[in-house]
């Protein structure tokens, strides 16, 4: 509804104003009332506490009278008029809130770039702690693995060097906070002393086997002394075989030694 036409409901639904005479001037009164048609005249008569007073040269239903009568169609609506007043308000309203919001709009456009950016920067960093997450996973199950690999290496060297300590005395090591993986190297050492000594009295064949045992032994003390249990396990189950005949020659010579001394 334009400005136009809410005016003209205004002044159509708005009450008509008293007119006043033509002839004299004076405000009229209302003479009789139908519908919305009111019919105004000058009568020329004022009212007191004394009674009813005429003007001069004036009397009841006199030409004057008769002359000023007019009639006026008052279709007034005070409903109409609250209702336009209403919309008027709502208009103003609505006026003053759109003023707000145009003379804001770049403070929302910061606002929602702001909001964007924080977003994007909160997914780039949810990724990155994923990833961090997926990785330190990845290496926490390495490391497992690893110590799981190291605790079998160990394991297997042990054995390894429970073997070679069963070839070199014909016992199984008993281990104890006594006696280690450095007591048995000992004991293997000077074992293996022992038949690099008796060498002389030993047929080649046998002197070859003591002598390659010796370097063996060298080898898997050295992984053994590096860090490298594996490589260890690996040499000296070659050699656990080895390492029981150069025993066994060992265990022959001393044998035979006691039997001289015995004759």
């Amino acid at each position: 509804m334009s400005n136009i036409d809410k005016q003209a409901l205004r002044e159509r639904y708005s009450p008509k104003p008293v007119p006043k005479c033509h002839i004299c001037g004076e405000e009229m009164t209302i003479q009789r009332i139908s519908a919305s048609r009111i019919t105004y005249g000058c009568t020329g008569a004022t009212y007191d506490d004394a009674g009813c007073h005429y003007s001069t040269g004036r009397r009841i239903a006199d030409d004057h009278y008769e002359q000023s009568r007019v009639t006026v169609v008052d279709v007034s609506d005070p409903d109409v008029l609250a209702l336009l007043d209403e919309l008027e308000h709502y208009k103003s309203r609505e006026e003053r809130v759109t003023k707000l919001v145009l003379d804001n709009s770049t403070s929302w456009d910061v606002l929602y770039e702001k909001l964007e950016a924080t977003e994007k920067r909160i997914a780039e960093q949810r990724e990155y702690y994923e990833g961090v997450i997926a990785d330190g996973s990845k290496r926490i199950a390495e490391l497992e693995n690893s110590e799981t690999q190291l605790i079998n290496e160990r394991d297997a060297a042990e054995s390894a060097l429970a073997d070679m300590y069963q070839a070199a005395t014909g016992e199984r090591p008993e281990w104890s906070n006594m006696f280690g993986f450095a007591d048995a190297v000992d004991v293997v050492e000077e074992r293996l002393a022992t038949l690099e000594a008796n060498q002389s009295q030993t047929t080649p064949t046998g002197i070859q086997l003591i002598t390659e045992a010796i370097g063996a032994h060298g080898y898997i003390v050295g992984c053994l002394l590096q860090g490298r249990p594996d490589l260890a396990l690996e040499e000296s189950r070659k050699w656990v075989s080895a390492f029981g005949q150069a025993a066994e020659i060992v265990s022959a010579q001393d044998a035979a030694g006691i039997k001289v001394k015995g004759e």
